[in-house]
């Protein structure tokens, strides 16, 4: 099972959104285990780290898309 810390570095890799250098030394464990792949400087999900983020978005009971809906809606 995934620790909160480990989610939160595939849902920043999967919004694209960088991360400070004290957490790259923690994907070397997340691409051992199958969740992220190095395409040249960069970190991507595997469809394994994708599934992740979903499952634990569907276990809080939102999804990004409804997250993202009501951050928007608080901007107006």
């Amino acid at each position: 099972m995934l620790r909160d810390e480990q989610l939160s570095i595939l849902r920043d890799i999967s919004q694209s959104v960088a991360f400070a250098d004290d957490r790259h030394g923690k994907m070397s464990q997340l691409i051992a285990d199958g969740y992220v792949m190095k395409d040249g400087d960069l970190f991507e999900l595997t469809a394994k780290g994708v599934t992740a983020v979903e499952e634990h978005a569907a276990s809080l009971g939102t999804s990004d898309a409804e997250q993202a809906s009501t951050s928007s809606d608080r901007l107006i």
